[in-house]
């Protein structure tokens, strides 16, 4: 739905929790004359037609002035009108595939997943199937056989994480659960904590990282902060210290926007990339002694948690029907609890050497 809309509007990628529902937000020109929103859609959006925007604005995936509105409303100078998108532009076709899904938490409108380590979220270039999307169709399949395929890359995927990220997410199984909290996304009201391993040791218990976030000028593939805001998207990143392991440090992000890699960029970006993160420089011993046996410890460390050690361990929103509020939570999994032991019991002994 209205997928070239949206290649004007982003050339990013989603990912790190940043919704799904690529859109497009316009502010009307003061001296705009009174005209039928679909319309001026049509004549705004290449490509678009008047049969697909209705459909967007009757599934309410057109917003003006932050309220849904109908067919026959008519824009005027100062409006401010975003429009969502559902479907998944790197795939237009989902193939239902029985993948195990750990789900926690499962009702009409929406279901919780705890995403493993090594799943991708969706169907894209060198991932063509075996993903998260792949799974919740054979799941909805399951749960409705006369569902049509058509309609699957519509409904599931609200937000993502990356590969090697493990943690919650919710997938929608209706359109109006998915377009109310694609809106909590895009609100920042969603609640999202995460769990790190990060270099270091920080100076302060608390604090708040506030650095645009955006593509890397030269490597594509990596993104950096940009502290000045020149480029990229504006990203706030709350961290808390859990504890502390001499050399490594664990901490809770609490994330007030969604971008890509927001977390592992943001921590590099003040010295403390993840432990193991090997796009943002924590594949390497940063912090530490230079003795063998230290070596070998950490090594070791990086053997058993072979991925970046963040999971993405709570999760909380307004329900779409119910509107009551939800807080789902996860445990570590076994590789980062793993991890965390062991950087545990290396520091009480060196604290006990001392």
């Amino acid at each position: 739905m209205l997928n070239t809309m949206i290649q004007e509007a982003f050339e990013d990628e989603l990912s790190d929790s940043e919704s799904v529902y690529e859109r497009l937000a316009i502010t009307i020109d003061k001296g705009q004359e009174p005209l039928r929103i679909d319309k001026f859609l049509m004549a705004r959006i290449e490509g678009a037609t008047r049969n697909k925007i209705q459909q967007a604005i009757e599934n309410n995936l057109v917003l003006v002035n932050d309220k849904p509105i109908k067919n026959n409303y008519k824009i005027k100078g100062g409006d401010k009108v975003v429009i969502y998108d559902t479907s998944n532009p790197e795939s237009s076709e989902i193939i239902p595939q029985d993948i195990p899904l750990d789900i926690i938490y499962e009702d009409d409108d929406l279901f919780i997943v705890n995403k493993p380590v090594g799943m991708v979220a969706h169907p894209g270039s060198g991932n063509p199937d075996q993903t998260l999307i792949n799974a919740a169709a054979y799941h909805l399949k399951q749960q409705n056989p006369d569902m049509d395929d058509s309609t699957l890359p519509r409904y599931g995927l609200v937000h993502r994480i990356d590969k090697n990220t493990s943690g919650l997410m919710v997938m929608a199984k209706t359109q109006k659960a998915m377009s109310d909290l694609a809106k909590q996304f895009f609100d920042h009201s969603v609640h999202r904590r995460y769990v790190a391993l990060v270099w270091g040791n920080f100076e302060e218990e608390e604090g708040t990282v506030v650095a645009h976030v955006g593509r890397h000028q030269r490597f594509r593939k990596l993104f950096t902060a940009y502290p000045e805001g020149d480029f990229g998207k504006d990203a706030i990143t709350h961290y808390k210290v859990l504890e502390r392991f001499n050399y490594v440090t664990l901490v809770e992000c609490r994330l007030e926007t969604g971008r890509t890699h927001q977390i592992r960029v943001h921590m590099q970006h003040i010295g403390h990339p993840l432990f193991n993160d090997d796009f943002y420089g924590g594949e390497r011993i940063v912090k530490g002694t230079v003795y063998t046996k230290y070596k070998q410890f950490v090594d070791n460390c990086f053997k058993i948690c072979s991925r970046q050690a963040l999971h993405a361990k709570e999760l909380g929103f307004v329900h779409p029907t119910t509107k009551e509020k939800m807080l789902f939570n996860s445990e570590l999994p076994e590789d980062m609890a793993q991890v965390i032991d062991k950087w545990r019991r290396y520091s009480q002994f060196k604290n006990a050497e001392d």
